[in-house]
């Protein structure tokens, strides 16, 4: 991944979006795809929250870079909704 494809990809806090492409977790590894068609390998311990469990294809990350070149890798992926939970609203009566 080129230095010009990782900055235009950049989101809050220097992470950079991304979609799953696919997560084998007998293998333990799969591959995000990023906004700039980059595909970076990321292993099970790599995800915040545990690897993921069932289907991922297509799912949006956010995610950082590590290495460069062939050994770059995603590390510290989130899943945007694990990353950030809802507040919940709070509901007043019509008579209030």
């Amino acid at each position: 991944m080129t230095a010009d494809a990782r900055s235009a990809q950049r989101v809050e806090g220097g992470r950079i979006n991304g979609d799953m492409l696919w997560f084998n977790n007998e293998k333990g590894h799969g591959f995000i795809e990023t906004a700039a068609g980059d595909r970076l390998r990321v292993e099970g311990p790599d995800f915040r929250n545990g690897p993921p469990q069932g289907r991922v294809a297509g799912m949006a990350v956010t995610f950082r870079v590590a290495g460069d070149g062939d050994a770059a890798r995603a590390q510290d992926v989130v899943f945007p909704d694990d990353a950030a939970p809802r507040r919940a609203r709070i509901r007043r009566s019509a008579g209030r």
